[in-house]
């Protein structure tokens, strides 16, 4: 009997002294907008982006936009013939493109002066883009 109760007593002792180490709950916000740190709202946006099922019905659909595999080949394509005239402009050649829309016209005079005329085939409208200087950075 009196082992159980030094027991008892050892037992009681040593759960006041474990809780005599506690420390008092400090609430941390997560969310940056309450005080959180700022790391943590990507993450937040995107467990909050993966739980959204609503779709918005005012919302322009991205796949139309994106036109065919045509047309996309086509629009890589004439953007690589631009940027191979341009590369060409630094040995001296001229160029043309013609697309179904435009005609681009890029030219280096004399003076150093880069020029690009851009004749829009629908409306007639020709724009013109001089770089004064060209030849200097070359």
């Amino acid at each position: 009997m009196k082992r159980s109760r030094r027991f008892a007593t050892a037992s009681l002792a040593a759960l006041l002294v474990a809780s005599a180490g506690a420390t008092e709950l400090v609430y941390t916000p997560v969310n940056p907008s309450f005080g959180g740190s700022p790391l943590n709202g990507a993450w937040l946006l995107g467990n909050a982006q993966a739980q959204d099922d609503h779709k918005d019905p005012d919302a322009l659909d991205r796949s139309a936009l994106s036109g065919s595999a045509l047309e996309r080949f086509t629009s890589q394509l004439e953007s690589r013939l631009l940027s191979q005239m341009l590369s060409n402009i630094e040995q001296g050649k001229e160029g043309v493109l013609t697309t179904d829309d435009f005609i681009i016209h890029i030219l280096n005079d004399e003076l150093g002066n880069l020029t690009v005329n851009i004749t829009d085939k629908l409306t007639g409208e020709v724009s013109e883009i001089i770089v004064n200087g060209y030849s200097d950075y070359r």
